[in-house]
């Protein structure tokens, strides 16, 4: 079998050559957005007994028990058809009851949130097909590709919807998510959300319930807030973050594992603007890690907001990252970190963080 040499001239690797997320641009079906809005691989398996709470944090376990009643309280819910219902099917429904049937879970980013929310979807009694979770920017692009009217015939006959990291920080979407969201109530779909911090807030990635209530313009009533103290979990206890590894090393990696991809970074972000976020994930199908070369800052806002997509696509499907060049927290300029959009950057290097620790196997000892 022949050879090939790495660009410094070292010893031969295997001929095998790793995938490119740059040689790759899916399509995306409709249909398929939606059969996808269903907890992430890395939250499949989770459920409210696997959720650890913090004993310094006693509202982490009221938490779980708030949630396992409200999980339990929707098994009274009537489904259409026998739950068997057609996502692309639409029947009216009874009205929507008077007291309260959605949760807020108020907190800083690694928590648990998502992992709570994940779970009252999996403890929720009713079928696959009459739940969704997905986070905001899909359930926008959902309503992209589907339209607003055919979104909510959809989503009508669902029996809980769960929206992660619902986007505070853009008033256009919010205000489009919100009209969806009084359109599901009105039809009986019980609502669990999560969201972000106000750009400019004080105490950054702590709490965001009133902001919350009051962004989603008239909905507040249906929601109770359900508060979450802590501290980022993915830092709790957990060494620091390997340092990045030579382009030789990451090179050598991504040949010897079966399902890498190898891109050069600064590649990979200008490839990422010629692909709607919406099929990120489909973008890494089937890759079982992500090998980057040459990681630097990011050159602007745009190119940045693109890459948290990525990386939240990536954590979601526990896909390892390996990378040479800066480390990840880096990426981001002090101007962004301090901007208003910050908390999505805090967001992305502590997940990129996360898996460039699962990638540490990767490398030959």
């Amino acid at each position: 079998m022949s050879s090939s040499t790495t660009a410094h001239g070292s010893a031969p690797i295997a001929e095998a050559a790793p995938l490119s997320l740059c040689a790759r641009e899916p399509h995306v079906p409709a249909d398929r957005l939606v059969a996808e809005m269903v907890p992430p691989p890395r939250f499949d398996s989770v459920r409210f007994d696997t959720y650890v709470p913090d004993p310094n944090q006693p509202s982490q376990s009221q938490a779980v028990q708030v949630l396992s009643a409200f999980a339990a309280g929707l098994g009274g819910a009537t489904a259409v058809d026998g739950g068997k219902r057609r996502w692309f099917d639409f029947a009216k429904k009874p009205a929507a009851p008077t007291a309260p049937r959605g949760v807020y879970l108020d907190g800083g980013y690694g928590v648990g949130k998502t992992h709570l929310l994940a779970s009252l979807w999996h403890a929720t009694p009713a079928p696959r097909e009459l739940k969704a979770f997905g986070t905001f920017v899909e359930l926008t692009n959902l309503v992209g590709a589907l339209g607003f009217q055919q979104t909510v015939q959809t989503l009508s006959g669902h029996r809980l919807l769960c929206i992660d990291e619902f986007e505070l920080d853009d008033p256009g979407d919010t205000v489009l998510v919100s009209s969806l969201l009084r359109r599901l109530v009105e039809a009986g779909v019980a609502l669990a959300a999560t969201s972000n911090t106000l750009p400019g807030k004080l105490g950054e990635g702590r709490f965001a319930a009133a902001d919350f209530l009051r962004e989603i313009q008239g909905l507040s009533a249906h929601f109770r807030p359900l508060r979450i103290d802590g501290e980022d979990y993915r830092h709790r206890g957990l060494p620091e973050a390997p340092p990045p590894y030579s382009d030789e090393q990451v090179t050598r990696a991504a040949y010897a594992t079966e399902g890498a991809s190898l891109d050069d970074f600064p590649l990979l972000l200008d490839h990422l603007a010629k692909v709607h976020p919406s099929r990120y994930g489909a973008l890494t199908d089937e890759v079982r890690a992500v090998c980057l070369t040459d990681v630097r800052p990011v050159p602007d806002q745009s190119t940045a907001l693109r890459l948290v997509v990525l990386a939240d696509r990536l954590y979601d499907r526990e896909v390892p990252v390996l990378a040479s060049g800066l480390p990840f927290d880096k990426l981001f300029s002090e101007e962004m970190l301090n901007g208003g959009y910050r908390k999505k950057y805090f967001r992305a290097i502590s997940r990129l963080t996360a898996l460039a620790r699962d990638a540490k196997g990767l490398i030959a000892q």
